[in-house]
């Protein structure tokens, strides 16, 4: 998964980054359209070109744009959703994480269970539902927040370094480089629980919400997928694409990788509808529903 990269990582950095991953996946910029220059995109977000830089280096690591010298910053890969959509089709509003996020916050009383596997998109839209409640928009009575993260303690199969051939043609474990991209991928959970733990309890801090709660276990599974439910209302599903990509370490060691990313998650939502038990729709967020409680109460560890 993206995050931070040691001095280009930060606030801007993410939110940058956020946010044209948001335009690549809702049609904004289309398959080998060219983004705007540098200098543009600085303006725009507000930020330094050193920033936008980072952005666009961490983009072309994770495989969505290229860029070539005189051409400037091609789209070279979409998200599913959005790369199969008809050339001649208008862009529809994607089902995402944002609006489902702000549904959740426009109701007095919020409440979300989460099965992910770093907590970082959340993060950042935890962060801006925060601002809307400091902003008078929105002004729930309660947060109650629980999250099933993969336990520490069990080896992912991703990230992990691309094996390569040595001299005698046997296949090269890599140990060290895995231990690093693990490490790593612990280190963008931990930034981001710990964002999303303070941007909630701030507010009960300050006075703008009476009740927060946000509970997080360790779950001895390896996410396949994401889920985002709202229990008995709605639920957010969506597999993990596994890819091929290049990831800087802190040091600026690249790494061949096997690796997931959430933009490329295809999300479906699925609803509960009251007037008929037996739709697909409320079938299956009861039992996403069951599942998560299941795995809560019997499998999981408290962080």
């Amino acid at each position: 998964m993206s995050g931070e990269r040691g001095e280009g990582g930060g606030k801007e950095f993410e939110r940058v980054l956020e946010a044209l991953r948001e335009q690549l996946a809702d049609g904004t910029y289309g398959l080998h359209a060219t983004l705007p220059s540098q200098r543009e995109l600085a303006a725009e977000f507000g930020v330094s070109r050193d920033t936008v830089q980072r952005v666009l280096g961490e983009l072309k690591s994770e495989g969505w744009v290229e860029s070539r010298q005189g051409s400037g910053t091609r789209v070279s890969r979409l998200p599913i959703h959005a790369a199969a959509r008809p050339k001649t089709e208008p862009v529809q509003v994607r089902v995402s994480l944002g609006p489902f996020v702000e549904r959740a916050f426009d109701r007095p009383d919020v409440r979300l269970d989460v099965f992910t596997l770093t907590s970082e998109s959340l993060d950042a839209h935890i962060r801006l539902q925060a601002e809307r409640i400091r902003a008078g928009e929105i002004g729930p009575s309660s947060i109650a927040l629980r999250m099933l993260l993969p336990s520490e303690g069990i080896e992912l199969p991703y990230p992990r370094p691309r094996e390569a051939p040595d001299a005698a043609g046997r296949e090269e474990p890599g140990q060290g480089l895995r231990e690093q991209l693990q490490r790593r991928l612990h280190g963008i959970t931990e930034r981001h629980t710990a964002s999303l733990r303070a941007a909630l309890h701030d507010l009960r801090t300050e006075g703008l919400v009476p009740s927060v709660s946000v509970e997080i276990r360790h779950v001895p599974l390896v996410p396949a997928f994401k889920l985002y439910l709202r229990p008995d209302t709605e639920a957010l599903y969506g597999p993990y694409e596994v890819i091929e990509r290049t990831i800087r370490l802190d040091d600026d060691t690249e790494v061949d990788a096997l690796d997931v990313l959430g933009l490329g998650s295809v999300l479906t939502r699925h609803v509960h509808d009251e007037g008929d038990a037996g739709s697909a729709g409320s079938l299956f967020v009861r039992s996403m529903q069951a599942w998560f409680n299941s795995c809560w109460t019997l499998l999981a560890d408290p962080v």
